[in-house]
């Protein structure tokens, strides 16, 4: 086959064409060790000029970077190192599946796509790479090993094991899958950045391994890798309501790891855990996910991890069996330390009680430097809150606790020192949600404010949306919904990171889209999502945390929680345009809606919560959990038409009329356009969740907004109501009562929060409320998403998702002076920026290369200007005076 090459011919865009950039595979960036037998490929287009795009696309793959690199053409000679060709595609796909030959395993793959612009120019994009892991289980060479204490051994195990390499190494990999948590060191080098691995799944279905390059961490000769093995919430000690202490798959820690080494001269060797690995117990005397972790350095084991180390004083491993028959990779973004918090403030009650102050709240871990005599117990007690004393109050966070004894207490480490001088501890098995730390010693002790550090760690998603108004309250209220969502995401979406850490299903469908503007979390969903699945009952129940050891399934699970099985990867579909998810879900929703319909066929269903901490008026769970219902049902007939299930299309479309009919029987009077008691949760679900006939919409709005004035425009909803509400009102022609309500500073409201000091977003509406009262909750997050829906009017089409054609819909309300919002979609970066000066209006629009828009232009003196726009930035003005706005 003939190499064609496009540069002689002068068919190559010069540099002021679009430039290809934003190579993923499996939505991740040059990843390692990767599971998926036809991994996805994206990529984007930057380019500033007007209508920049891909007319067609040409792909080559294969194991040798040379001979991808080789020429600047659409097709590469064949048998040099190169496995796949699509050839020359006509279309604008800039996500594309892999179907050449079956992958191998731990193999790296090259592969670079070239791309024909709107001029007919070709443009060559660099090379990205991928490399696969085990693919399949039967690949794994080690045994899965522990120790021999139970699962009441409190202290973490080491695991160690030396050994000696004669050649040299071109590349060396180590594969870690485990039930627990670990640190894994090399030659007494701790490896990676990561923090919390593996991820937490229900153990005895699916467990996580991850893959680390550790090239840089041998040497020619001696080497010994290490092991530091804790509980996570796979032998969860610690005692609370949900029941994780009676899991079904609760067991003493294991791990199962395959170091591959792959020498200069082409060969292979692999080193596995196994019988001749040793073991002993660790300094790190308890761990608790849920509570805290105390380390005696008294029994500090110096350089056990390094080759030098004698380890005839410890103990044989025992072999184990396999937690899971489904070993997979984790495949997500993994949780690191993202921002370093030094202490604001430190208050000395005596020489040993002092309190800190990080000056925000946050989720994760408190690093603390000391000095003191052997012996001394330090205890570090961790909040969201003070007394009026001052010292920590955990009164909020503690009430689902359920200890046994005081051995150990809620979100407190414990450390002894060793005292052989300056001494630090950070614990490595657990995370917190706090903001003051009160620290505690047996003895006197000299502490500083630069004595203690906060980290704040969260799954390591890349940002993909800023707000920024001229409003500070807005600006306020958009961080601090980032803080509590990001405070909120260890590998799962959980409700809050101090008294629970729970994947409330609920709370993450509400709060998905305000994920998904601000954050690239495609790949924490899919994996949660899996965890969904995982969960879900034959019949189709789902429970209302995920994972669970067994609690949830008769509780809060009705479809007002549990729809996230089918609104997420919706979402996610809209959001990238990538259909996987939701195809990888079709079954488990169909078996979801077709149990709720089993059980409820009039249409309407009262199973559910409810608008959860309402305000003060309670809309009845058969309302919005028959709303719910019918959002599940209507996304499944979509997800049936896009599959091409013709038949299952058909059915679910007839079932979605018929709950709609069923809904607006019972709750709609039709001559006023009012939904039951007229409440604003009753009224914005109704029209947020398209229930309301077309032409009795304009109705049922006004309702809803007199009844949000009649509210003396304050907020009375609960959760459910916080997704529809400001939706509502901006989608249906009153944007400036929306934004009212949005920036309300008085209680209640998120504003009242923000003046009140906070930093994140809280449970409940009253500051002061008696329970359900943590101060760092996503529940209430919607109102991000509304920020880029209803002031930025940024909107995915389902016609061409992944907004390869944007719905834009600013709205400039009465109050606002200026408004910016930016998302990075997969085409690139969206911009929607709006300016009043005097009596001139601008707004500009940013549209990625690749991607189009439908502009829709609300003019002050009433009626909508539509302008179709293409890539590029397009600028409009309105002045005073004038009937419409004209390009700038």
């Amino acid at each position: 086959m003939c190499l064609i090459s496009l540069a002689s011919a002068g068919l190559y865009a010069q540099s002021s064409g679009p430039v290809v950039t934003g190579m993923q595979t499996e939505h991740l960036i040059d990843p390692l060790g990767i599971d998926a037998a036809h991994p996805r490929l994206s990529w984007r287009l930057n380019g500033s000029e007007r209508n920049a795009g891909q007319t067609a696309y040409a792909l080559v793959a294969g194991t040798d970077s040379a001979a991808i690199t080789e020429g600047r053409g659409t097709i590469v000679p064949a048998g040099r190192g190169t496995i796949w060709q699509t050839g020359k595609r006509p279309g604008p796909a800039q996500l594309v599946t892999y179907d050449g030959p079956p992958l191998q395993p731990f193999t790296r793959y090259y592969w670079r796509v070239t791309i024909w612009n709107r001029e007919g120019q070709a443009v060559q994009g660099p090379v990205a790479s991928f490399e696969t892991g085990m693919l399949d289980q039967s690949h794994w060479k080690g045994s899965w090993i522990t120790d021999t204490k139970d699962i009441r051994t409190k202290p973490a195990a080491y695991f160690r094991h030396s050994f000696s390499l004669t050649k040299t190494i071109a590349s060396a990999r180590v594969y870690i899958a485990a039930a627990g948590l670990y640190e894994l060191f090399i030659n007494g080098k701790r490896v990676g950045d990561h923090v919390l691995d593996p991820m937490y799944t229900r153990f005895d279905r699916r467990n996580l391994y991850v893959t680390y390059d550790v090239t840089k961490y041998l040497n020619n000769g001696s080497n010994a890798i290490g092991m530091l093995l804790g509980n996570g919430s796979y032998n969860l000690q610690s005692t609370a309501v949900w029941y994780f202490d009676k899991a079904p798959w609760r067991a003493r820690p294991s791990f199962c790891l395959d170091l591959r080494l792959t020498y200069t001269d082409g060969s292979t060797e692999t080193i596995s855990s196994g019988k001749d690995w040793r073991t002993a117990l660790s300094p790190v005397v308890f761990n608790s996910i849920y509570t805290g972790e105390h380390v005696d350095a008294r029994l500090d084991i110096p350089h056990w991890n390094e080759a030098s180390f004698i380890d005839t004083g410890w103990k044989n491993i025992i072999f184990t069996g396999v937690p899971s028959q489904h070993v997979v990779a984790q495949g997500s973004v993994p949780i690191r330390i993202r921002d370093t918090i030094n202490a604001v403030d430190v208050k000395r009650f005596s020489d040993s009680d002092y309190v800190f102050d990080l000056g925000r709240n946050i989720a994760g871990v408190s690093r603390i430097t000391v000095q003191g005599p052997a012996g001394t117990i330090l205890r570090l007690k961790h909040g969201e809150r003070l007394y009026p004393t001052g010292h920590v109050d955990q009164s909020n966070i503690d009430v689902h606790y359920r200890p046994t004894d005081d051995s150990d207490p809620f979100q407190t480490d414990i450390y002894i020192l060793k005292g052989e001088g300056e001494e630090t501890f950070q614990p490595r098995f657990n995370y917190k949600g706090f903001q003051y730390i009160e620290v505690t010693a047996s003895q006197p002790v000299a502490l500083q404010q630069n004595s203690l550090t906060g980290y704040f760690m969260h799954s390591d998603v890349r940002p993909a949306g800023t707000i920024q108004s001229s409003n500070p309250t807005i600006n306020k209220i958009w961080a601090a919904t980032n803080n509590s969502y990001l405070s909120n995401l260890f590998g799962y979406p959980t409700d809050c990171p101090q008294r629970e850490k729970n994947g409330w299903t609920g709370d993450a469908q509400i709060a998905v889209e305000t994920g998904l503007y601000n954050f690239d979390a495609i790949t924490v969903y899919e994996k949660w999502l899996a965890d969904l699945r995982d969960e879900q009952q034959p019949n189709g129940i789902l429970p209302s945390i995920v994972p669970t050891g067994g609690w949830g399934y008769e509780w809060g699970n009705g479809p007002d929680w549990t729809s996230a099985i089918a609104i997420i990867p919706w979402d996610v579909y809209l959001f990238y345009g990538d259909p996987q998810l939701l195809g990888d879900c079709y079954e488990n929703i169909k078996r979801y809606v077709d149990h709720i319909n089993s059980l409820y066929p009039s249409g309407l269903t009262t199973w559910g919560l409810g608008d959860w901490i309402p305000v003060k008026s309670k809309t009845p769970v058969e309302f919005t959990s028959t709303a719910y219902y019918y959002a599940d049902v209507v996304i499944l007939a979509h997800a049936a038409r896009l599959f091409h299930h013709d038949t299952d299309y058909t059915m679910y479309s007839r079932l979605a009329e018929k709950i709609k009919a069923a809904f607006n029987n019972k709750y709609l009077d039709a001559a006023t356009g009012n939904y039951a008691q007229g409440l604003q949760t009753e009224l914005s679900a109704a029209l947020y969740w398209h229930l309301v006939p077309a032409p009795i919409i304009p109705k049922t709005a006004a309702v809803l907004a007199a009844r949000v004035r009649a509210d003396s425009v304050k907020l009375d909803v609960g959760l459910l109501g916080t997704k529809t509400i400001l939706n509502a009102l901006s989608e249906n022609g009153y944007a400036d009562l929306a934004y009212r309500l949005a920036s309300n500073e008085t209680e209640p409201s998120w504003g009242w929060w923000m003046k009140n000091g906070a930093t994140t977003l809280y449970e409940n509406w009253p500051i002061n409320a008696g329970s359900d009262i943590s101060l760092n909750h996503i529940m209430f997050g919607e109102i991000s998403a509304w920020f880029y829906k209803g002031l930025g009017g940024i909107l995915a089409d389902t016609a061409e998702p992944g907004f390869r054609h944007i719905r834009l819909r600013p709205h400039f309300v009465t109050g606002l002076n200026e408004f910016s919002a930016t998302h990075d979609c997969p085409f690139g970066t969206i911009v929607s920026h709006w300016q009043r000066t005097g009596d001139r209006l601008t707004y500009t629009a940013t549209i990625p290369a690749g991607a189009s828009a439908t502009l829709t232009l609300e003019l002050p003196g009433g009626g909508t200007q539509v302008e179709a726009l293409v890539s590029g930035t397009h600028q409009f003005v309105w002045m005073a005076g004038e009937g419409k706005f004209r390009r700038g």
